[in-house]
């Protein structure tokens, strides 16, 4: 084709919303490291080893046989009735009662925070996060033009003791991720997490307690959520992606029945209902037990990579780099000698077939250009080996 002979895009006026979207940084590397020579550390994408193709062939050949018409007919707004109480009844602990009536099905828990955008967020509102936080949560609720909030953390997370009225004036909502947090990989220790709860429960806001890695605790310890302690007052985020499959596009929010009759308003407008056939094949995955047998495999499968992970990082680095130990999930947290911008370091690595994520993008203000996040779970123990061997010699190079 020719292309001078293309008319050129009409200069139609965007939205002011539309103008302040950006891209996320992580999809963008992620473009990159689709070439085969690319040791990538840098997606958060669960390994492909961890899905149940045949499990889920076996559900969609039973569904199409004894229920095709539900299946791909439009369904409830809210959901598959069996998934969200199967759902309710998972999270029904320690003396909770999880109704049905509280959950909605969503297109990817990212879907989620961008109904709790529509819905909590207003322009110049302040919104609580943690330093750094998850880089899609920016991404979803500054869309809605928040004045973001950056709380005290630490090693071990956020720190409640911090939360004071001057701090938290105002606010809409507090953005936490408590289990092997995106991009750090720590999690809150119990203690905290009952300060937090009890804190939620006289705050005049909600707290979004985003959970996608619960069940990734290499030990098979979970800590209870902080739903389970205080669940009038927490708004509760869950996936399907990381324990079974990205691709399927389930995740779903637990909130109280005033917020979730708005959010159930929120997503008609958006796309009437997360597609019911994806919704029914996870239900029919998961209802007799499944995941019982299941996660434990990902857990070991998961904490082999991450000790490969440790092990490559203390063998290859230089003095003056530190990282977390993590205890379940999928990243470790690197800070570099403060003079080394990451982001420059990456043009570096990705000339050299080695790509990670530069830790800036995860900051809502007043970045850290010395941090990096990286991610183990789909990378083999030799080639992490040898990305991390390559990324310390440039680190090396800039001491």
């Amino acid at each position: 084709m020719d292309h001078s002979d293309l008319q050129a895009a009409p200069a139609w006026q965007l939205s002011e919303r539309a103008l302040k979207l950006t891209s996320s940084a992580i999809r963008e590397i992620l473009k990159v490291t689709e070439r085969p020579e690319v040791i990538s550390f840098a997606g958060g994408l669960p390994s492909p080893a961890t899905f149940p193709a045949e499990e889920m062939r076996a559900a969609a050949d039973r569904i199409l046989r004894d229920e095709p018409a539900a299946a791909l007919q439009y369904s409830a707004t809210e959901g598959y009735l069996p998934l969200r109480e199967w759902i309710a009844a998972r999270h029904s602990t320690g003396g909770v009662q999880i109704r049905a009536s509280q959950v909605l099905i969503t297109t990817g828990s990212q879907q989620a925070l961008d109904l709790l955008g529509k819905v909590l967020v207003s322009p110049g509102k302040p919104v609580l996060v943690e330093t750094p936080t998850y880089l899609g949560a920016l991404q979803s609720f500054s869309l809605y033009e928040p004045r973001y909030v950056q709380l005290p953390t630490d090693e071990r997370g956020l720190i409640p003791e911090t939360l004071a009225p001057d701090l938290t004036a105002d606010a809409r909502v507090l953005y936490a991720i408590p289990n092997f947090q995106n991009p750090t990989g720590r999690r809150l220790p119990l203690e905290r997490r009952r300060a937090l709860a009890e804190f939620a429960k006289r705050a005049p806001f909600p707290i979004v307690e985003d959970d996608p890695y619960g069940a990734l605790d290499y030990a098979g310890e979970p800590l209870p959520t902080l739903l389970s302690m205080a669940p009038e007052h927490i708004v509760h985020l869950g996936s399907f992606s990381k324990v079974l499959a990205p691709g399927l596009r389930v995740g779903y929010i637990i909130a109280p029945e005033d917020l979730h009759f708005k959010l159930v308003q929120a997503k008609q407008a958006t796309d009437l209902h997360t597609p019911s056939f994806t919704q029914r094949i996870v239900h029919e995955v998961v209802k007799d037990g499944f995941l019982d047998t299941h996660v434990p495999k990902i857990r070991t499968l998961y904490r082999s990579q991450c000790d490969a992970m440790i092990a490559a990082l203390e063998r290859y680095m230089p003095e003056g780099v530190t990282w977390n130990r993590p205890e379940g999930g999928m990243f470790i947290w690197a800070s570099l000698p403060a003079h080394i911008d990451t982001m420059k370091l990456l043009e570096e690595a990705v000339a050299r077939n080695v790509a990670f994520v530069p830790g800036a993008p995860f900051y809502a203000n007043d970045a850290q250009h010395n941090t990096l996040r990286l991610s183990f779970v789909t990378v083999p123990p030799a080639k992490i080996d040898e990305g991390i061997a390559t990324l310390a010699a440039l680190i090396r190079a800039r001491a």
